[in-house]
């Protein structure tokens, strides 16, 4: 019989890669980089080229580790996009071909194959390369340093990447990979290679999320391991001692508990450690410790020796990002990279539930920052009983005097700041005190205690609004109004940030306790608007659109508005319709809008044309971004629905004259049926506020918006899906009461849709349920004949969830519905009467006097038909609840 055929690279085929491998990675090359690329993408087209590449990497001894390597990085990322529909001869050369390389002895191409090896066992699991286990097995039991290192940092990848792939049955195997390999790990904890202790304690870790049998059985084992690794010379696997601790701690602290105080004691010292990043790991944990509820008598014996380590972590490192951005002023302009990425929140109708996504993500999480968390943390928890420790060190901290210590002094303000709400008790007795300290450090000669006194006083700001009826409190809070505008105006960028965001927190505490001082505010925020460079500039908006908010239609005054909104104009007429800077002015504009009411008449023709141009261009560049001259991005169609739903809120039926003679209704629908969840969501927000003012508009397609609308609900309602089906939900609620009969169509889908969410309530958010049960009751309303007939398959969590609702209009709609299908089908509701009776008793009070009566007809009524089983019904209900009810009986 033949033998097959190895497969073999052509000499000229060979040549012509290197060269071009070498122009690539070559940095005096003066070859197009690009040209380069594109012939390199060409030859990925020949069925054998990954076959060159692999023998490049692991054969071209004469040739540099650099050309060796770029073949190998190119290997992997083209195995990432073709490695499932290449011939399995080729796969079989290649996988032949890396697992004799696992030894290499260079560690570049080393590390190089374990990431193709990592990248072909995510494609296709380790069944389908029976090889791969036992060649790793073999060189981590080889006691050669080369081969065990190659093995260890295959594994590695393939642990961090795929960690489950070790956790699975495996065919031909008698038992899972991972039983295999953890007991060899362990052995590895103790090796004297530093790097193979590393990666062993790596590979170990990222089980811990996930908890595999193997592991859980053999914890006892494992922590004897983090123990003896504890103190270990190298400060990377010092990292990864702490950051197991924390991870068991999160996941199951009850592992930890018999070894608590010994944790405890260690992660205390290395808190410590000379090496920042050591030390900020050790410091998550103090806040894991507290989320994870181990007892906090433990924690509490820990303080007074744990709150000089983290007061010490606060202070800047000397290394810190942040002192050479303070040196910034404002004559410099910001770089593009200067501008953090911005995420508009698309518009919600209802409870406010939804996750916000920390817009602190930008910012570099450090062991300042983390120290500041957990002394926060411990705030929260232990209260004034952290005061004892922390006082005289914060005293100690502020007293100090000379420029060398301002890093002390700023440390101390910062510890002010973080126990502001968690110590608010202990610390209220002082608060006139501690604000007459804060004054005078926004004149500092140093920025950062300029900018981090602004966010401290920020932090009491709630409190001081408390003491506003008194004298003494109102001129302090006028005081701190005032140094904060003061602060606005810093020819210091960072401390204009910082201002401008501690005046935005003040103004959402202090709602209508601004309106005496808002001539001075706007006057203030428009000198900022007009002097602040691009990335402080988004602030100034923030700030602009939380007042609006905050005052609402107070500012509704030609003396305002002629401050406010010529440069607001300016700028917007400055503009290109494809410019992202756009977006924060859309933003502020919709919040002015909501705010001015009718006001904001003589702005709104150019304000809602150039929602439509935007969301017009957008849709062009959708398809054609040549033509449009903008690359697509549908952010500007999200911030220009959600001003448009401004106008409509603020204008009411007013809007009627913009809308009537524009393609509105078309582009609306268009976006309802875009395949990004935040397009169809404020899509939705503005058809259900259209449906408020001036539902006519929506007449000619109503039966397309309903159909819509209604899939939304049925659809896999994932988290991103949930806000649509919000919207939508309350969309249809609203267009219903306006056009009642015409939503007949789609009432009995609709209802079976929601019926379903109220009955899976825990799956979705409050929000959801609250607007589900409204609109279910708009629709029963409306046509109880058709909601009727399936009640009883609804009726107990749709109670439940109106009874959570606050007593306003909408409710009523929803109690006149849940009234007219029990007057249709009384038996539906007999076995839910409890709950029935429940949500009735959730009112503190009926205002309208139909409801009312309604009320009391279905409860009469139940009465008259259960007879004595009426009194038993009763007996189920609480005290309280029987009370209420008596006034309806």
């Amino acid at each position: 019989m033949a033998a097959t055929t190895v497969w073999q690279p052509r000499d000229d085929g060979l040549a012509e890669i290197f060269t071009l491998l070498e122009q690539q990675i070559s940095p005096s090359s003066v070859a197009d980089k690009s040209q380069i690329w594109k012939q390199l993408e060409h030859f990925s087209q020949f069925p054998d080229f990954n076959n060159y590449l692999v023998f490049i990497l692991v054969r071209a001894e004469g040739k540099s580790i650099g050309i060796r390597q770029a073949a190998g990085l190119l290997l992997k990322n083209n195995l990432k996009r073709v490695w499932i529909s290449m011939a399995q001869e080729n796969q079989k050369y290649i996988k032949s071909e890396l697992l004799p390389c696992l030894g290499a002895v260079d560690r570049h191409i080393r590390t190089t194959v374990g990431t193709i090896i990592s990248e072909i066992v995510n494609a296709e699991g380790v069944s389908g390369w029976l090889e791969l286990l036992p060649a790793l097995v073999n060189c981590l039991d080889s006691n050669d340093l080369n081969h065990m290192d190659g093995a260890m940092d295959a594994l590695s990848k393939i642990c961090e990447d795929i960690p489950q792939v070790l956790d699975s049955e495996v065919p031909g195997l008698a038992e899972r990979p991972i039983n295999i390999f953890l007991p060899r790990l362990y052995q590895f904890f103790q090796s004297p290679h530093a790097s193979l202790r590393k990666l062993a304690l790596g590979c170990v870790n990222q089980y811990v999320i996930i908890m595999p049998a193997a592991l859980y059985n053999s914890m006892d084992k494992y922590l004897q391991g983090l123990f003896v690794l504890a103190n270990d010379p190298v400060a990377e696997v010092r990292k990864l001692v702490c950051a197991a601790f924390v991870h068991l701690t999160e996941v199951l602290p009850s592992s930890i508990e018999p070894h608590l105080r010994n944790v405890m004691e260690y992660m205390l010292q290395v808190n410590k450690d000379p090496d920042e990043e050591v030390a900020l790991e050790a410091c998550e944990f103090w806040s894991a410790y507290c989320d994870a509820q181990l007892p906090t008598e433990n924690l509490k014996e820990f303080l007074p020796r744990l709150i000089p380590v983290l007061l010490s972590n606060m202070a800047y490192a000397d290394d810190d990002e942040s002192l050479l951005d303070a040196e910034e002023d404002e004559s410099q302009p910001d770089r593009d990279q200067d501008l953090k990425p911005r995420f508009h929140t698309s518009r919600l109708h209802g409870s406010e539930d939804f996750d916000d996504d920390d817009d602190d993500s930008f910012n570099v999480w450090n062991l300042r920052k983390c120290s500041a968390a957990a002394i926060d943390v411990l705030s929260n928890v232990f209260g004034d009983e952290i005061l004892p420790a922390l006082m005289p060190l914060i005293q100690a901290k502020l007293s100090a005097s000379g420029d060398e210590a301002w890093k002390e002094r700023e440390a101390a303000v910062l510890t002010l700041g973080a126990i502001a709400e968690g110590c608010f008790n202990g610390l209220y007795p002082l608060l006139s005190e501690i604000v007459a300290f804060l004054l005078p450090l926004l004149d500092d000669k140093f920025p950062l205690i300029r900018s981090i006194s602004c966010w401290t006083l920020s932090r009491f700001g709630k409190y001081l609004i408390q003491e506003i009826g008194n004298p003494k409190g109102y001129e302090q809070f006028e005081k701190v109004l005032m140094g904060l505008l003061r602060r606005l105006l810093d020819s210091n960028k960072r401390v204009q940030e910082a201002a401008c965001s501690a005046f935005a927190t003040v103004e959402e505490d202090a709602a209508e306790e601004l309106v005496p001082h808002l001539e001075v505010i706007l006057q203030h925020l428009m000198c900022a608007f007009g002097k602040y460079q691009r990335r402080n500039l988004r602030i100034v908006y923030d700030a602009i659109g939380t007042l609006a908010d905050s005052v609402r239609e107070e500012l509704n005054k030609p003396a305002y508005l002629e401050i406010l909104m010529p440069p607001l104009v300016t700028k917007w007429q400055q503009l290109s319709n494809s410019d992202k800077d756009l977006f924060p002015l859309l933003e502020c504009f919709t919040s002015i809008s909501q705010a001015l009411g009718v006001g904001f008449a003589p702005f709104a023709q150019p304000v809602f044309q150039r929602c439509m141009d935007i969301i017009q261009l957008q849709h062009l560049a959708k398809v054609d971004p040549a033509s449009a001259g903008a690359q697509y991005d549908r952010e500007f169609i999200v911030c220009s629905l959600d001003l448009l739903s401004g106008l409509a809120e603020g204008l009411g039926s007013g809007i009627e004259s913009l809308v009537s003679p524009s393609n509105l209704r078309d582009l609306l629908l268009k976006c309802c049926m875009d395949e990004a969840s935040d397009v169809r969501q404020s899509a939705f927000a503005l058809m259900g506020d259209l449906a408020r003012v001036f539902p006519a508009y929506l007449q000619p397609r109503m039966v397309e918006f309903l159909e819509i609308a209604s899939q939304q609900l049925s659809a896999n309602l994932i988290r991103e899906n949930l806000s649509v089906a919000n919207n939508a939900c309350w969309a249809i609620g609203e267009l219903a009461v306006k056009v009642r009969q015409e939503v007949s169509p789609i009432v009995t889908n609709v209802a079976s849709s929601l019926g379903l969410i109220l009955q899976h309530g825990e799956a979705v958010n409050k929000s959801l349920v609250e607007n589900s049960a409204i609109t279910l009751g708009r629709l029963a309303w409306i046509r109880p004949d058709l909601v009727a007939p399936h009640m009883e398959h609804f009726m107990k969590p749709w109670c439940l969830a109106l009874s959570t609702v606050r007593d306003d209009i909408e409710k009523e709609d929803a109690f006149r519905g849940l009234c007219a299908v029990i007057k249709v089908n009384p038996s539906g509701g007999v076995s839910s009467l409890v709950f029935i009776c429940k949500a009735i008793a959730s009112w503190h009070e009926i205002r309208s006097e139909d409801v009312n009566n309604e009320v009391s007809q279905v409860l009469n009524g139940y009465k008259q038909l259960l007879g004595n089983s009426w009194v038993e019904c009763l007996s189920a209900l609480e005290p309280p609840v029987k009370e209420r009810l008596a006034r309806y009986v």
